[in-house]
């Protein structure tokens, strides 16, 4: 939106400067943009008599300002005052008339605009304030921040500004590259490493640094505040002593003691990175914390390479403790590696004891390389080359982004060819599941908005813009540190060293191999043997007794709010299935994206369909809430907890919403259990058994259930969706669905008078259409697969 002030402040520096060799005209947009403040900056130059102009804010300027002294009451340049002013407002600060004189209402928003920086002092502008000021940075909380990441970043203002290298960093609560930098400064600075020397770089001598300064319970002092910081800045990390998608987030505290608390979320962090799980600040988890890498010569039990692997190499791999090999499906016909995997290498490969994961590129370490017609070619090309070397269904193919692709990058070619990407494997029945390849930033957004199942981090890249500044992605497998020349005997062949994470993707062994069995086959089994054995049961409807058993116990103990909505299960059913059914399958990989499913909440799902109704149109019911609505209203009240850090509900949606990668109480797996739940109850209902239709869903179904899910429930119409949502959400004429709702939004941090009864059209319906549009954008994605298929 357009700003009136930032408007004049375009229009004056134009107009002022506008004819000064070196100087570069902004728009006149009202819109405040990094061309606004490269204009202020070489109007600033101008004025301390530069004159070769540039957009940088260099050495030069810093100290030609500062031989001024700082820009305060009765400075004598008028119009750096007004440049001083004008930037005040462009950031939103309200600096007062910009006629150049420096009055009361200047000094205020300087003193707020320092405050927000975590400084203190006079209204006055010093020099590296006045380099800040003319930055797009944020000194403000913006959406999505956290407030420790912030108070950490002013922390590091405050203490460290003095220090020549040192430059005022964003307090906006977001963790960033440059944050990541001014902590490893920090560092150096406080191992006594020069200041002219203190790069932010993670070299030998902050190794050795860190080496030297281990931390743990019981210590206090800076060096726990900078690790603690750390902490913060890498979680929250997952709870990994909860199953399932809703493994809650643990987080870290910035402070300056070491204490239980802090040595608790080392102990899952260093669980989550693959490291012993000592709570102790040891050199491994201070580089773990601080780059990409880690420590490249921690231990590592898989490995990748574009080698060919005899019997020979995986028995030598093997004895060095390696487990598990990359190998390339294919290469480009242009290539001259020979890299792809040879006729006999997977017998090979097994014969030494090792597994394999498949990788896929063409070149890819361009941007012209990735397009979504790209991304569907190498789909295919990939399930070709796979199925022709035998592998099974529900091999994770890591298809690879194999250079430091920026934010804008991955908007505008990197997520188009991962979207072709899952088409292309969809068109061939999605016989195998697309993973990535790339910088933690390339993984963590393709895991989110293209849906890869698992994460293959190329960490040892630590000064790719995509590693520093990110944390390890959630869904990480496979974590890249060190190449080096592996050696055996006379044979010696590149090697990179990938750690490899315990629960994650296990690679392809022997009995991967060969065979036609799909993971889900197991699945489709036990449901058979369930519906089998509540036949021979004979009490009641089959299919219900079936949804009971896959629900029980934890929608029916756990969870009084079910006994309200669907009442108890037939108890003599559970003993009588225990004792004579199939043993219980709680959980399995999904089909259509290799994410797990618990069979728990698609049972609920499904029971509630069958006893409360299954909904259309505009209109919610009970069925709705036991399934995808009673996840949104969670997810509402979730939202209402992060009320300081997402004013924005849409925003909330469209980066927690639905993700693999984010601890959230409506992970992309609930979002699927909702769906086939929904579609199988409605299946059942129309009088397929619920074995059968759990079978059909799964070996085809499940490649559209987007957007039968949308045709089914919501008549087709993108508008129904927001409509539905709206009336779960705020209907007060059931009193029974209104308490439900009401204990699920307080499940997560909502309360009374932020209920959704309680908030603004203005304010609730960004959020509903921050829903629909994540459920659009899933059906756009399946309808894209269909209309290339013609």
């Amino acid at each position: 939106m357009a700003d009136i002030k930032v408007l004049e402040a375009q229009q004056w520096v134009n107009a002022t400067y506008g004819a000064v060799p070196g100087y570069v005209r902004c728009p006149e947009d009202g819109r405040s943009a990094w061309s606004t403040m490269f204009s202020l900056t070489r109007a600033l130059q101008r004025e301390l008599g530069i004159t070769a102009l540039s957009d940088s804010f260099g050495p030069t300027t810093l100290s030609l300002l500062g031989q001024r002294g700082n820009v305060g009451p009765g400075y004598t340049n008028a119009n750096i005052v007004r440049i001083v002013q004008h930037a005040l407002y462009c950031k939103g600060y309200w600096g007062g008339t910009t006629n150049g004189v420096y009055g009361q209402q200047t000094i205020a928003a300087v003193t707020q605009l320092k405050s927000d920086m975590g400084l203190g002092g006079d209204g006055t502008v010093p020099p590296k304030v006045f380099k800040a000021l003319l930055t797009m940075d944020a000194y403000v909380l913006l959406s999505g921040g956290d407030e420790q990441v912030r108070s950490i970043q002013k922390w590091l203002n405050s203490r460290y500004l003095a220090k020549s290298t040192f430059f005022v960093i964003p307090c906006d609560g977001h963790f960033s590259r440059d944050v990541q930098k001014a902590l490893m400064r920090a560092l150096q600075y406080e191992f006594g490493i020069p200041e002219d020397q203190a790069t932010g770089n993670f070299g030998p001598a902050t190794q050795d640094g860190l080496r030297a300064h281990p931390v743990s319970l019981g210590k206090s002092g800076v060096f726990v505040q900078l690790f603690s910081a750390a902490c913060v800045f890498n979680g929250p990390v997952p709870d990994d002593t909860i199953p399932g998608n809703n493994s809650l987030p643990v987080r870290a505290v910035f402070k300056s003691t070491f204490d239980a608390d802090l040595k608790r979320f080392v102990e899952f962090f260093q669980r989550f990175s693959a490291l012993p799980a000592t709570g102790y600040g040891d050199y491994p988890t201070w580089a773990q914390l601080l780059v990409s890498s880690g420590d490249p010569d921690r231990p590592a039990t898989a490995c990748d390479t574009r080698f060919h692997i005899s019997v020979t190499r995986a028995q030598a791999l093997r004895a060095a403790g390696y487990t598990v090999v990359g190998r390339y499906l294919d290469e480009d016909a242009t290539s001259t590696l020979d890299k792809e995997l040879q006729p006999g290498e997977l017998d090979a490969i097994f014969a030494g004891g090792l597994r394999v994961f498949p990788i896929s590129q063409y070149n890819s370490r361009l941007l012209g390389d990735f397009t979504y017609d790209q991304g569907y070619q190498h789909a295919l090309r990939a399930h070709t080359r796979a199925a022709g070397y035998g592998f099974n269904r529900g091999a994770v193919i890591y298809f690879a982004v194999d250079y430091d692709a920026t934010d804008e990058q991955i908007d505008s070619n990197i997520l188009p060819y991962f979207r072709g990407v899952q088409a292309g494997l969809a068109s061939q029945g999605k016989w195998y599941i697309a993973g990535v390849y790339g910088s933690r930033n390339v993984c963590s957004r393709v895991t989110d908005e293209a849906y890869a199942r698992f994460s293959f981090v190329s960490g040892m890249s630590w000064g790719f813009s995509g590693n520093l500044g990110f944390p390890l992605p959630a869904n990480w497998s496979f974590n890249q540190i060190k190449e080096f020349s592996f050696v055996s005997g006379s044979d010696r062949f590149d090697l990179d060293r990938v750690v490899h994470r315990a629960g994650s993707d296990p690679g392809v062994g022997p009995e991967g191999v060969g065979g036609q069995q799909s993971p889900v086959d197991a699945y489709l089994k036990y449901v058979d043997d369930l519906y089998a054995t509540a036949v021979r049961y004979g009490k009641g409807d089959p299919n219900l007794r079936v949804a009971e058993y896959l629900r029980y116990p934890t929608y029916v103990d756990l969870y009084s709010g079910w006994q309200n909505l669907i009442g108890d299960v037939d108890r003599d059913w559970i003993a009588y299935a225990a004792a004579n059914g199939p043993a219980r399958v709680v959980r399995y990989a999904d089909p259509g994206y290799g994410v797990d499913i618990g069979a728990d909440h698609f049972g609920a799902t499904v029971n509630a369909v069958l006893l409360r109704g299954a909904g259309t149109g505009e209109v919610a019911d009970r069925g709705d809430f036991g399934g995808w609505g009673g996840d949104l209203a969670t997810f509402y009240g979730e939202w209402r907890a992060n009320g300081t850090e997402y004013a924005s509900g849409y925003a909330f949606c469209s980066e927690r919403l639905a993700k693999i990668n984010v601890c959230s109480s409506f992970p992309f797996g609930d979002l699927i259990e909702d769906v086939d739940g929904y579609l199988v109850g409605r299946a059942v209902l129309a009088g397929t058994p619920i074995n059968t239709a759990v079978r059909q869903h799964l070996t085809v179904g499940c490649l559209t259930r987007f957007r039968r899910f949308l045709d089914l429930r919501h008549g087709g119409r993108a508008e129904h969706v927001v409509a539905t949502a709206r009336n779960l959400l705020g209907n007060a004429g059931d009193t029974e669905l209104a308490a439900l709702r009401t204990a699920a939004i307080k499940k997560t941090g909502g309360w009374d008078a932020l209920l959704p009864g309680h908030m603004p059209d203005s304010k609730l319906t960004p959020f509903l259409q921050g829903y629909a549009d994540t459920l659009l954008g899933l059906v756009n994605q399946e309808r894209s697969r269909l209309a290339r298929l013609g």
